[in-house]
């Protein structure tokens, strides 16, 4: 009781913020990426965006024919394009776009996280099928391991 009394609240500021979006759910990610954008613009951070190929996704052919995967990747990038147009246009100065492959919740926690190095990392939920390997199905995963703050929005 005796620290509690003590403690004075101190003003939080993010200075690196990763917002996770889902390339083939934008139901799941719309809410999270408004969240993501009115936070980087509040605070003048960085704004990481990243998306996850999901190779899980892919049959066995699909995943071993380069030009499926080549394709795909384009997709992703062209998406993330939009996205970070989208946040500029909002008043995020500083935007950073990443598409990487495989599991998501994995990836971003053991690959993404530690190289863009965020305050804090913005999710999704799927609302409809969380069964699925979607970054919005993988919430629980990321929270539970990411070592920095994550928010997860509806």
């Amino acid at each position: 009781m005796d620290e509690l009394k003590e403690y004075k609240v101190r003003k939080i500021e993010y200075s690196k913020i990763l917002i996770c979006v889902d390339s083939d759910d934008f139901e799941s990610s719309k809410n999270a990426f408004n969240y993501a954008c009115s936070l980087a613009k509040h605070y003048n951070s960085e704004l990481g965006i990243v998306s996850v190929l999901e190779t899980g996704d892919l049959n066995i052919f699909q995943s071993l024919d380069p030009e499926v995967l080549a394709e795909r990747r384009e997709e992703i990038k062209e998406l993330l394009e939009v996205y970070g147009q989208k946040a500029k246009e909002y008043g995020v100065k500083d935007v950073h776009m990443m598409v990487t492959e495989g599991g998501p919740g994995t990836v971003i926690v053991d690959k993404v996280i530690p190289k863009f190095q965020p305050d804090l990392v913005i999710v999704g939920v799927e609302k409809k099928n969380r069964n699925r390997n979607t970054i919005g199905s993988q919430a629980s995963k990321i929270v539970n391991s990411a070592g920095v703050s994550v928010s997860v929005i509806r």
